[in-house]
Formats: C-alpha cells, structure tokens, sequence
C-alpha cells in the first residue's frame, strides 16, 4: 500500500517568470566560467538554489527544465571539488551541455564537508556515477582546509558514504562514528532542532537502506518527511522558504533504494517523481 505525504507548499505558476530569469541568469553565469573561473563556488550555490526554485513550479519534476537544473547543479558540485582537490593543473568537465575548462584551485571556502554532501547527493539523484567516484575519492583533507566551522560529525558521515560507494571497510565504524557525534548534546554548531530535522533523517534511512530492511526503510521514511515537514513549517518564514519543498539527502538515499529494488511506498511531492524513478536519465549527454 501507498502512503501519501503531502507537501507544506502548493505550487505557485505565478512564479515562472521569476524561476525562468533564474535559470537565464545562472546560464550566463557558467557560460561566463571560462573568463571567471574563480566564481565556480558562487555559480555552484547558485545552481542549488535555482533547482530549488524549479520545485515551486514543477514539484514532481515532469519538465525537462527541472532535469536540467538538477544535472546542472551535479555538474557544478562536481567540478568545483575535482577542482579543489588539485594543486595545479586544469579539468575538463561538461557543464550545462559543453565541455568547459576550469584550472586547478586547491581548497577554497566553497568546497567543505556540507556542499560535499549536497554534491554527492547529487550525482546519486542523476545516477552519474563516474562523479559519485570522483568525490568518493577525494581526500578529507580537502573539506577540512576550507575552514569551515563543522560540527565534526559531517566529516564522518562523509567518510561513510565514501566508504560506502568504494566498498572501503571502515563503512561500520564510519557510520557509527557518525550516529554517535550527530547525537545533539555532541554536535551544538548547527543547533539541537536542526540535527534532529534535518540532518539525522538522511543518516538514519541510509543505514535501513544498508540493512536492506524493507519495513524499516518504510516507516524511517515516512518518519523521516514528517520530521522535514515539521522544520520547515515551524515558522511562516520557513514554510515559505523554498530551500524546505524537497529534502535532497532523504531524496537521494531514497533512489538508492529504488534502484537497489526496496520497495518505495511512499508518494510525496517531497519526493518527486520523476527524479525518483529516473524518467529523465538519459535524455542528454551528462
């Protein structure tokens, strides 16, 4: 049995004129990389919003536009910690359908432990994974000399889906490192409410999806939307934020079970449909 999860926000198509600017302005953005590569981080923060903004006219994904943000946005967060993981050098990575070349940056304060994970999810949602490789196998390192203020949790629950995807066999002891420093008493950076919300559903789904525990993966994800759900309604200027209509790390842990064949009884704008279940891979050269 299906069980629906509505979503806080209804759809607004009076803000298509604003999400299309969006999408115009950040087009010019990476088509102006070649001449400002040093913008790659702003333009990778920028791409995340925009996709954002793509679920308030399109939440289940249906329009080619949306997949195209989403790729996007993979394609930035991927280039921008191939970049920041060499000392020199240049890459060459396609980025909103061409081949573009950006030079090594070393790491800079774009590239931390949180964008990481945004970017790997990512690449799980398009199901690319040559870049899913790619950031797996960048070093620690990397993320802790952007000098970001992290609670030290992140930098395991990195190690676990590092771990994870390169079937390293520190994926048990990365993962409870990770269960016992998101605990709220040890990570007080980010605040009591948000860990329980927003940051501890993606961890606890992923280890039903690793236990491979088709009930439990059910009812973590229902508990998990619920717990999204209650964050981003508990006050007027978080419901109207579009950063809370569709939670990527539960999204992503989600396709990892599709894909991995758990059954996904669940509909929910939170998770839409097409990106769920693939529709648009594909479609275009990524």
């Amino acid at each position: 049995m299906t069980v629906f999860v509505a979503g806080h926000s209804e759809p607004r198509p009076a803000s298509a004129d604003w999400v299309k600017g969006l999408g115009d302005e950040l087009t010019e953005d990476i088509g102006a990389l070649g001449s400002s590569p040093g913008k790659l981080g702003s333009v990778w923060t920028d791409a995340t919003f925009y996709v954002d903004a793509r679920f308030r006219v399109d939440p289940q994904g249906a329009e080619l536009g949306t997949w195209e943000a989403v790729v996007a946005a993979a394609q930035l967060g991927s280039a921008l910690f191939r970049t920041a993981g060499m000392a020199e050098g240049a890459i060459e990575a396609r980025i909103h359908h061409e081949m573009r070349t950006l030079p090594a940056t070393g790491p800079t304060r774009y590239a931390h432990a949180q964008a990481w994970i945004e970017a790997f999810w990512f690449a799980v949602i398009t199901r690319d994974q040559p870049k899913m490789t790619a950031l797996c196998e960048l070093p620690l390192d990397v993320l802790r000399a952007s000098g970001a203020d992290h609670d030290d949790y992140l930098y395991h629950w990195v190690a676990t889906l590092q771990a994870y995807w390169l079937k390293r066999p520190e994926l048990v002891q990365e993962l409870t490192l990770t269960f016992q420093r998101s605990h709220p008493d040890v990570a007080v950076i980010a605040g009591r409410e948000y860990i329980q919300q927003v940051a501890y559903p993606p961890i606890n789904l992923f280890y039903k999806f690793l236990q491979k525990d088709e009930e439990g993966f059910q009812a973590t994800l229902l508990e998990a939307l619920e717990l999204h759900k209650r964050y981003w309604t508990a006050t007027p200027e978080r419901a109207d934020d579009i950063e809370g209509l569709v939670p990527i790390g539960i999204l992503a842990v989600t396709c990892l079970a599709y894909d991995g064949g758990i059954p996904v009884g669940v509909d929910s704008p939170y998770l839409p449909e097409h990106l769920l279940k693939r529709s648009w891979v594909g479609e275009f050269e990524v």
